[in-house]
């Protein structure tokens, strides 16, 4: 991955302390960290790949001269004392989806990483205090429930939704913090004054085509969509495929399949900006010769308006009611997350634009996120910013994601004159 990068690296865009090549280094060794078969990244929140890369993180933060340690909920914060305790914080996560990319995560801790240490190494103090901040557990791969670090810091989450948590192995939500050496009570002394907390941003990349086809590395994130995951379980009745008649079958996978189909159809019908998938389905008891008698499925449901992601949710919940009853069996349905949508305030937006158009003396572009960051969580409690780095075909979730060493790097001198100005007293 490494020669990758730098194989066509512009050394130029390495200066006033921002180093390419160490950003390449440093995404090379995350990425050698769960690597899959298939050359992508698998590592999961709680799991000792997720803490190994953590805890190589941690030695960088400390090399960059920040103060590091970790909260109640496994987030690692690195800290750089300013004159004044009022703080910006920047940051992401390295927990992945099972078989991800290489970039989605890693190259918001390693952007807000080089930030400091680039003040370290040309002797840059600001004003303000500094925050570095790796969360747990934002991709929720492991038990569809994601955001733990920053709903922990903010405050934003609720017990009784994650006692109920399983991973695939049955294990409980509270049974993983244990091996984690955490608990629900650490959980809560994670939780921060935001008082003192004036901004939080995050880079990260795209996800999308839009920065592409402006043939821009770096755009400016105005609202990010909250997403809302949703289990919907068919109940029929299984039985022999040989000896039960066409007309006297209670077919789950077939009411599934219905309900898979028509909500594709629903999001236009509320809003452009309306999304819904349906990304995971379990069928029991998936036998060849065996109707299906139960099929588990998850719809993930988003808008940059929380009104209209109200009306789809309402929407599909009545899709599945209406197809249950038509095809004879029952549906039952449960709210795995619900995040509230986040817009960016015009003010962070500008001095976003402005410091990309400093930096790289290009118009700045703005754009909304499809995708849910933990800035969304953090934007309840502070004002937030987001700085989106082009992906090469829009690409992500996958070993195949890509952004180039030029436009990361790009990122962080925009960051990096982001967090100086907000800095300034």
């Amino acid at each position: 991955m490494y020669d990758k990068l730098v194989r066509s690296y512009n050394k130029e865009l390495s200066y006033n302390g921002v180093e390419g090549e160490r950003i390449a280094r440093r995404l090379h060794a995350i990425s050698r960290i769960g690597r899959t078969k298939q050359e992508g990244s698998r590592r999961l929140a709680f799991t000792p790949e997720e803490t190994e890369a953590k805890e190589m993180v941690w030695e960088w933060m400390e090399k960059a001269g920040l103060q590091v340690r970790k909260d109640g909920a496994g987030n690692i914060i690195g800290r750089f004392e300013g004159n004044s305790s009022q703080t910006i914080i920047s940051g992401s996560h390295l927990d992945s989806v099972p078989n991800g990319g290489h970039f989605d995560g890693p190259l918001g801790v390693l952007a807000a990483l080089e930030v400091a240490q680039a003040w370290k190494d040309t002797g840059f103090k600001p004003e303000k205090s500094y925050e570095v901040v790796i969360f747990t557990d934002e991709e929720g791969a492991r038990f569809r429930s994601g955001f733990t670090g920053s709903q922990a810091m903010t405050g934003l989450w609720e017990q009784e939704v994650k006692e109920k948590l399983t991973d695939e192995n049955g294990k409980t939500f509270s049974q993983v913090l244990q091996e984690n050496g955490l608990s629900f009570d650490t959980m809560r002394s994670a939780e921060r004054d935001f008082r003192s907390i004036e901004a939080f941003i995050e880079v990260h990349i795209e996800q999308g085509k839009r920065l592409e086809k402006e043939d821009l590395p770096v755009g400016i994130v105005q609202g990010i969509a909250g997403p809302c995951w949703l289990n919907v379980r068919f109940h029929g009745t299984a039985g022999h495929a040989g000896n039960t008649p066409m007309n006297d079958r209670r077919d789950a996978l077939v009411a599934a399949s219905q309900f898979v189909q028509a909500v594709e159809e629903l999001p236009p019908l509320i809003s452009r900006s309306s999304v819904a998938t349906v990304g995971k389905m379990e069928v029991s008891p998936n036998g060849v010769n065996v109707i299906p008698g139960e099929v588990n499925l998850t719809v993930d449901l988003r808008d940059i308006h929380e009104g209209n992601r109200d009306k789809l949710k309402e929407a599909v919940l009545l899709l599945a009611g209406k197809i249950a009853d038509t095809r004879g069996v029952t549906v039952t349905t449960e709210e795995k997350i619900n995040v509230t949508p986040v817009q960016v305030n015009r003010d962070m937006q500008q001095r976003a634009a402005q410091a990309m158009y400093d930096t790289l003396k290009q118009e700045p572009f703005f754009l909304p996120s499809g995708a849910g960051h933990d800035a969304m969580v953090m934007g309840q409690k502070t004002d937030i910013a987001m700085l989106f780095t082009r992906s090469k075909d829009g690409v992500s979730h996958t070993p195949e994601e890509w952004s180039s060493l030029d436009d990361c790097t790009q990122t962080v001198h925009v960051l990096k004159k982001l967090i100086e100005d907000l800095c300034r007293n």
